[in-house]
C-alpha cells in the first residue's frame, strides 16, 4: 500500500501569512482614488495608512478597530491560530489601545478535516484569552485556501492615541522583536527550514505586544509615534511613519535585530513574493550610506507576521523605556533616529 502524504497547511496556499497581502503599490493606487468621509469623531482614518481606525464615542473614550486575516505560515493548526490572533491584536496595541472584543474570520475548504479547523480556532482563542479579549462571534466562508484572523475592537482615551504620525526630529527609534518571519515562513512552506529557525520564528510570532504596550500605557514617556511592523516590512511601515510625520528616518544596519536563519533563508533564495512587492514599491526612498550586505538590504523589506513595535520616542526617555521593557522580558533595541525631512526619506548606514 502507498503511504498517504500528510496534509500540510503551508502547502495548501500560494503565499504564507502577511506575504499574502496585496502589494503596497496596488493599495496606494486604489485608496488614493476613494472619496474621504468627514466626521469629527474619526480621530484616525485610512488617510495615513495607520494600524487601526479610532472613533471617539465619549469625551474620555474612543474605539480602536482593526481587521486582519491571512493564510497559514506554519503547518501546525493550533500554532497558526495563535499567530493569526497575535497578529490581529497587534494593531490595537500599536495604537496604544486595550483590546476588548473580537470577531473571528474563517475561510476553510468545504471537504477539509474539521479537526484542523477546531485546532485553528482553539489556538486563536488561547491568545485572545491571554490578551483579555472576548471572542463574541465571527463569519466563515468556503475557500480552497485556508485563511484565518480577527476583527478586533479596543478602547483608548482620545488624548492617548499613538498614531504613526507625530514622530519628531531628534527622536530615537526603538524596535521590539526581530526581522525574518517572512523568509523563514517561505522556507517552512518549501520544507527547508531548520528546527531552530522555526522555533525562533514561532516564539516571535506568538508573543503578544501586550507587555510592551502596557509599559508604554502606564508610563510618562515622551512617545510621539508608534506602528507595528507587519506585511510591508520595516522599510514600508517606516515610510508610512516618515510621510505621516513629515520627517526622515535613519537606521543603523548594525543594530537591526535578525531572527536566527533569516539571512540563511535569503542566501538560499527563499524570498516571498510580498518581499519583492515591498522592495519594488519603497526602495526608491531608501539611501544606503555604508556598505551593507545584500542579504540585510533584502531583509529590510521582508513582510513580517505578528511583528514588533517601531517606536519614535524623545531621546531623554529612550533609555528608561528600554530598561523597563528589558526588565519585563521584552526584546527591544534602539535601531535609529528621526531627522528633519530630507531626501532620501530613509537612510541606512
Amino acid at each position: 500500500m502507498s503511504e498517504v502524504k500528510p496534509f500540510r497547511l503551508t502547502e495548501s496556499v500560494k503565499a504564507a501569512g502577511c506575504a499574502s497581502k496585496l502589494s503596497p503599490a496596488a493599495l496606494d493606487q486604489v485608496l488614493g482614488k476613494l472619496p474621504r468621509q468627514h466626521d469629527p469623531n474619526v480621530l484616525v482614518g485610512f488617510d495615513h495608512a495607520d494600524d487601526a481606525g479610532v472613533y471617539q464615542i465619549a469625551p474620555d473614550q474612543a474605539l480602536v478597530q482593526t481587521v486582519d486575516f491571512f493564510t497559514p505560515v506554519v503547518d501546525d493548526p493550533y500554532i497558526f491560530g495563535q499567530i493569526a490572533a497575535t497578529n490581529a491584536l497587534s494593531d490595537i496595541y500599536a495604537m496604544g489601545g486595550k483590546p476588548v472584543t473580537s470577531l473571528a474570520l474563517v475561510c476553510f475548504p468545504e471537504k477539509a478535516d474539521l479537526d484542523i479547523l477546531e485546532r485553528i480556532l482553539a489556538g486563536g482563542l488561547s491568545k485572545m484569552i491571554e490578551a483579555g479579549c472576548f471572542v463574541i462571534g465571527g463569519h466563515s466562508i468556503r475557500d480552497d485556501e485556508p485563511k484565518f484572523g480577527y476583527a478586533v475592537t479596543g478602547l483608548i482615551h482620545p488624548k492617548k492615541v499613538l498614531a504613526n504620525a507625530g514622530a519628531r526630529p531628534s527622536d530615537a527609534l526603538i524596535f521590539t522583536k526581530a526581522l525574518g518571519t517572512g523568509v523563514i515562513s517561505t522556507a517552512i512552506k518549501k520544507g527547508k527550514a531548520e528546527s531552530t529557525w522555526i522555533n525562533a520564528a514561532i516564539q516571535s510570532m506568538t508573543t503578544l505586544n501586550k507587555q510592551a504596550a502596557e509599559i508604554i500605557q502606564r508610563g510618562t514617556f515622551g512617545i510621539h509615534a508608534m506602528t507595528d511592523v507587519t506585511g510591508f516590512g520595516l522599510i514600508g511601515h517606516s515610510r508610512e511613519m516618515a510621510l505621516a510625520s513629515n520627517v526622515a528616518l535613519r537606521f543603523s544596519s548594525r543594530e537591526i535585530p535578525v531572527l536566527p536563519g533569516a539571512l540563511d533563508c535569503i542566501r538560499a533564495g527563499y524570498i516571498p513574493g510580498g518581499l519583492n512587492n515591498n522592495r519594488d514599491f519603497a526602495e526608491c526612498m531608501v539611501g544606503y550610506e555604508a556598505p551593507i550586505d545584500d542579504e540585510l538590504k533584502t531583509l529590510l523589506f521582508d513582510p513580517q507576521t505578528a511583528g514588533g513595535l517601531l517606536i519614535s520616542i524623545a531621546e531623554e526617555d529612550c533609555e528608561q523605556l528600554m530598561l523597563d521593557m528589558q526588565d519585563a522580558g521584552v526584546s527591544v533595541r534602539r535601531i535609529g533616529n528621526v531627522t528633519e525631512p530630507q531626501k532620501p526619506l530613509i537612510r541606512v548606514y
